[in-house]
């Protein structure tokens, strides 16, 4: 176990996840809309990359968009402030303690940001944007197949496309069967993840499918149990999909 690149990852992880609140906040928003270009308070936000970029508040001082008050104080906001630097610090320090020093490991860390940013979304207003998961998917391909043609690497790029479109396709049969019970976003999600799992073989694909399957049923029931939700409550699956693959990933590095 090299603790110099557990401490790598580890910094790295919490780091991005500083940054995450930002994208997150813009892209929790109704189907109809595509992003929010203020803050709470009505400051337009701007800032690196068009203003995607940089941490989740404003300074307060800049007049809203609107005329009102600017208010006293920053303005922070945006979902898992907190949460975000501890959970990319805490995964991507196991990504590199099982991983090691392969070739994936850097596909493993350039996919964790982005897996963040589509939990906390999700998470908060039930959807996946199509401007991650679409793109994403791509990156995982092009990024696993460069991986294959390195020294060390310990996967198939092969079975990789395979176990996307496989676990693409169960997803959208199970779409089919209830669009209420799965959306359109976790079958475009499928597509990352299918290439992530298939990596490390068949069996590690379908570990992570069945404990995505299986931590959803839990919390569900859980909810049901508490009486904090009915039978036709929404829930977003999508983080539940990425801890599966998460718990995949770890396994097939070990």
């Amino acid at each position: 176990m090299d603790l110099v690149l557990i401490f790598f990852g580890a910094a790295y992880g919490g780091l991005a996840g500083l940054f995450l609140p930002r994208p997150a906040y813009r892209l929790s928003v109704e189907a109809a809309e595509s992003r929010r270009d203020h803050c709470p308070r009505g400051h337009e936000i701007a800032g690196p990359a068009g203003g995607w970029l940089g941490l989740a508040r404003c300074d307060g001082n800049t007049p809203p968009a609107d005329g009102g008050a600017s208010g006293s104080g920053p303005c922070r906001y945006g979902p898992g402030r907190l949460a975000a630097p501890v959970v990319g610090a805490l995964v991507c320090a196991a990504l590199a303690a099982t991983t090691g020093a392969r070739p994936e490991l850097v596909v493993w860390l350039v996919l964790t940001p982005p897996a963040i940013l589509l939990a906390l979304v999700d998470l908060t207003v039930h959807r996946l944007p199509d401007v991650l998961t679409l793109p994403l998917a791509g990156v995982m391909v092009g990024l696993l197949g460069a991986a294959a043609l390195l020294p060390g690497s310990h996967g198939s790029w092969t079975t990789a496309v395979a176990g996307s479109l496989a676990l693409t396709a169960v997803y959208f049969v199970l779409f089919l069967i209830s669009p209420s019970g799965m959306g359109l976003g976790d079958v475009k999600l499928a597509l990352s993840l299918g290439a992530v799992l298939g990596w490390y073989g068949w069996p590690v694909l379908a570990l992570g499918t069945l404990l995505a399957f299986g931590c959803g049923a839990l919390y569900a029931g859980a909810l049901l149990v508490l009486r904090r939700a009915n039978r036709r409550s929404a829930m977003a699956f999508g983080p539940f999909m990425l801890l599966g693959a998460l718990v995949g990933v770890l396994f097939g590095g070990l």
